[in-house]
C-alpha cells in the first residue's frame, strides 16, 4: 500500500526547488557578467605576461648582443674584460637613442613608471598613457641593454598598464573596473617578470591599488597565476637568486641585530632616494642653465656611467650577478661597502639623467651589499651567537626595497619567491618592519609617492587629500539659468571684493577661498584682458563642493570594502 509523504518531507523538497530555482536565477542574471569579468582578467593577465617577458627577452638579447657574451647574467664579470671605449660608447650611443625615443614620443622626455601607474589608479579610472607608455618600454629596454644602472620592473609595470588601459578603452570600463583590469595586469606583470605569483599580486594591491578589498583579490589572483605560469614557461620553475647552504639563525640572541639592521637599511634606502631626486634637480638645473637639448641628456648620463663601468663593471644593468654574490657570501667587507655606495650614484646619475628604467632591482642589490656588510661586522665581533654573513644580505635585500618601495608585505614575500628560502622569514620580517617605519617618516611613504609629491599630486595622504583635484569647478558650479543661481548684485560684489575663481580650476583650489572669505558661494568667471570685466560663467557653491566631495569619498570607500 501507497504510504503519503511525510509533511517534513514535501516542504524540505519544496525549499530545495526554490533554492534550485533562486540559484538559476541567480546564475542567469549576474553569474555570466561577473565570470565574463574573470575571463577578461585571465586575458589582460595573460597579455601583461607576454608582455613581461618579451620585454625580458628583449633586453637578454640587446644586451648580450651589444656585449657579446651568451651569458646576461654574468654580465659585469665578461665586461671588465672589455675595451674601455667600448664600455664608454654603449651607454652613450643608448642614452643618445633613448633621448631621442622620449623626445620624439613624449611631451616632457620623461621616461614613465610605477608613480604614474598609481597616479592612473587614483586620478584617471585606471588608465595610463599609451603612446608615452610604449615609447618608455622602448627607451628602457635600450637603456638597460646598454648600461643603464636601474631595474626592469618600473616599465614592466607600465607597460602592463598600457596593456589594460587599451582593453578598458575597448570595453568602455567605469573607475572601478579600469582599476581592477590595472591591478590584474600589474600583478601578472610582476609575477612573469619574478616567478613571484603571490608577491605579484600582493604588489599590485599594496603598490599600486594601495587597498585590500575583496572583490578585487579573485581577479587579481588569477592574473597573477597566469603571469607566472607563462614565465615558468619559458625559463621554468627556478628562484631568481641562490643562497648559501649555512642559512641559520641564532634566534632571540641574534634578533637585535637584525633590529639593528632594519635601523641601518631604513636610512640607506631614504639616502638613496634622496639620491635619486637630488640628481633629479641637478639634471635639470644643468639642462636650463646650459641650454642643452633635452634629447642629449640621457647621452650624458651614459657617458658618465661608461667612465665609472671602466673601473667597476658591476654597476651595469639590473646587477644580478653581484647581488647573487652578495647573496652567498662572495664578497669581502670593502668590496660590499664600495659597489653599495657605486651603485647609489650610478642609479642617480640613470634617473636623473632621464634614461629608463625602474628602482627595485637596484634596492634589492643596495640591500643585499648592505646587509652583508653589516653581517660581517656582526658576525666578527660577535662569532659565538651570530649565524651566517648571509642571514644578513637576505634580510637586507628585503629591508631596503620594502623601503624604497613603501611596500613591506609584498616586498618579503618577493624576497622569498625570488630566493626560495621561506625558513628565515622572522629575520626578514623583522628587518622590513624596522627599515620601513623609518623611511616612512622621512619620505611621503615611499619612493613613488615622493615621486608623485615633487608633481604636486598629493597621493600619500589618502583619497581625502587628492579627490579635491578630481573635480573642475566648471562641473559642479551652477550656471546663471540655473532655478537656484547667485543672485546677479551679490555676483557683482563677490567680484568687487576680488572674490572670484577660473572655471579650469579645481575644488582644491577653490575650498580654502571658502574657508578664507566665509562666503556661501564664489563667482566662476573667464578672464578677459587687461581692463575688460570679466565674463560671469555661474557660481561654486559651498554646499555643492561638499556634496560632490562626499560623494566621491563614499564611492572610495565602498571601492574598498
Amino acid at each position: 500500500m501507497h504510504r503519503p509523504e511525510p509533511p517534513v518531507v514535501r516542504n524540505r523538497l519544496s525549499r530545495f526547488a526554490e533554492t534550485c530555482r533562486s540559484g538559476w536565477s541567480v546564475m542567469r542574471n549576474r553569474g555570466p557578467s561577473q565570470i565574463q569579468f574573470w575571463f577578461i582578467a585571465l586575458a589582460v593577465g595573460i597579455g601583461a605576461g607576454f608582455a613581461a617577458l618579451g620585454f625580458r627577452m628583449a633586453i637578454n638579447g640587446l644586451q648580450g648582443f651589444l656585449y657579446g657574451t651568451d651569458d646576461v647574467l654574468r654580465l659585469h664579470s665578461f665586461a671588465g674584460g672589455l675595451a674601455w671605449y667600448w664600455i664608454v660608447s654603449i651607454p652613450v650611443a643608448g642614452g643618445l637613442v633613448t633621448g631621442l625615443i622620449l623626445h620624439w614620443f613624449t611631451p616632457d622626455a620623461r621616461v614613465r613608471s610605477v608613480a604614474d601607474v598609481i597616479e592612473g589608479a587614483a586620478l584617471y579610472d585606471g588608465r595610463v598613457e599609451k603612446r608615452a607608455g610604449l615609447a618608455s618600454t622602448f627607451a628602457s629596454i635600450i637603456t638597460l641593454s646598454t648600461g643603464g644602472s636601474t631595474g626592469r620592473e618600473g616599465p614592466v609595470v607600465h607597460l602592463a598598464a598600457v596593456v589594460s588601459s587599451w582593453v578598458c578603452n575597448l570595453i568602455d570600463a567605469n573607475g572601478i573596473t579600469g582599476r581592477d583590469l590595472l591591478g590584474c595586469a600589474v600583478a601578472a606583470a610582476v609575477s612573469a617578470s619574478f616567478n613571484a605569483p603571490i608577491a605579484g599580486a600582493l604588489f599590485a594591491l599594496e603598490v599600486v591599488l594601495r587597498h585590500f578589498a575583496m572583490h578585487t583579490f579573485a581577479p587579481i589572483a588569477i592574473a597573477s597565476v597566469a603571469g607566472t605560469v607563462i614565465n615558468r614557461m619559458a625559463f621554468g620553475d627556478v628562484t631568481e637568486f641562490s643562497l648559501g647552504n649555512d642559512s641559520l639563525v641564532e634566534f632571540y640572541v641574534e634578533l637585535p641585530a637584525f633590529l639593528l639592521l632594519g635601523l641601518t637599511c631604513g636610512v640607506v634606502a631614504v639616502l638613496m632616494m634622496r639620491a635619486i631626486f637630488w640628481a633629479e634637480r641637478v639634471g635639470d638645473r644643468i639642462q636650463a642653465r646650459t641650454g642643452l637639448h633635452r634629447a642629449l641628456r640621457p647621452a650624458i648620463a651614459g657617458a658618465v656611467l661608461g667612465a665609472i663601468a671602466i673601473v667597476f663593471p658591476h654597476i651595469i644593468g639590473v646587477g644580478y650577478e653581484t647581488t647573487s654574490r652578495a647573496l652567498t657570501g662572495d664578497l669581502v667587507l670593502h668590496e660590499a661597502m664600495i659597489f653599495a655606495v657605486l651603485k647609489v650614484a650610478a642609479v642617480a646619475i640613470t634617473m636623473g639623467g632621464r634614461m629608463g628604467g625602474g628602482v627595485f632591482s637596484p634596492s634589492l642589490m643596495v640591500g643585499a651589499l648592505t646587509g652583508l656588510a653589516f653581517g660581517t661586522i656582526a658576525t666578527s665581533v660577535f662569532p659565538d651567537v651570530s649565524g651566517s654573513e648571509t642571514l644578513y644580505a637576505l634580510a637586507g635585500m628585503g629591508a631596503v626595497a620594502a623601503a624604497v618601495l613603501g611596500a613591506p608585505i609584498s616586498t618579503t614575500l618577493i624576497v622569498f619567491e625570488l630566493t626560495g628560502d621561506w625558513q628565515t622569514g622572522i629575520v626578514v620580517m623583522v628587518a622590513v618592519s624596522l627599515s620601513s617605519a623609518v623611511a616612512s617618516r622621512l619620505v611621503d611613504r615611499s619612493f613613488f609617492l615622493t615621486q608623485l609629491e615633487l608633481r604636486n599630486i598629493a597621493l600619500s595622504k589618502g583619497p581625502q587629500a587628492y579627490l579635491l583635484s578630481m573635480f573642475r569647478v566648471a562641473n559642479v558650479m551652477r550656471k546663471p539659468d540655473d532655478p537656484r543661481a547667485a543672485p546677479d548684485d551679490a555676483v557683482w560684489a563677490a567680484i568687487e571684493e576680488g572674490h572670484m575663481i577660473e572655471a579650469n580650476a579645481t575644488l582644491k583650489t577653490a575650498m580654502p577661498l571658502f574657508e578664507e572669505t566665509y562666503r556661501m558661494f564664489i563667482p566662476v568667471v573667464r578672464l578677459g584682458a587687461k581692463g575688460e570685466e570679466p565674463e560671469i560663467l555661474g557660481a561654486l557653491f559651498h554646499v555643492d563642493a561638499l556634496r560632490a566631495y562626499n560623494k566621491a569619498l563614499a564611492a572610495t570607500a565602498a571601492e574598498r570594502s
